[in-house]
């Protein structure tokens, strides 16, 4: 496998891990509206669920897994197609997404806040740092 084709792992394996928050919501949020007896159209807006919903942890989570991983899915994206991916980017890619990975296990078990900032700033910089790189090799390579 060439490391451009390589580089559509670490997206691969977080979409697999968006699909377990995905899972892990469902089923957070099913076992609470059967255990409070809510029904579903009591929670129809962002606004109900916030007022009616007590556990909302894998909702938050879940929602997370959207925000700055974005980033990521368009730079592994990037470098598939621009061929510019190094052994250094995928490993970093790799970084990042057991570094989400850990972010996922802390939130949706102890959820201590101070840790989970610690990975996700952890996660951010590696993310950030892989930009750069990609950034000068496209300027390098034009």
């Amino acid at each position: 496998m060439t490391l451009d084709h390589a580089i559509l792992l670490p997206p691969t394996a977080l979409a697999f891990l968006t699909g377990f928050a995905w899972l892990r919501l469902g089923s957070d949020r099913l076992g609470e509206l059967r255990a409070r007896r809510i029904h579903p159209q009591q929670i129809a807006t962002s606004k109900q669920a916030v007022e009616k919903l007590e556990n909302t942890q894998s909702a938050d989570h879940f929602r997370n897994l959207f925000e700055m991983p974005v980033l990521f899915y368009a730079l592994c994206g990037f470098l598939a197609i621009t061929k510019l991916t190094t052994l250094l980017l995928l490993a970093c890619a790799w970084g990042y997404v057991l570094l989400r990975a850990f972010h996922t296990w802390i939130h949706l078990t102890s959820n201590k806040v101070i840790r989970r900032f610690q990975v996700f700033v952890a996660s951010a910089i590696v993310l950030y740092v892989m930009w750069g790189v990609f950034a000068v090799r496209l300027v390098m390579s034009t």
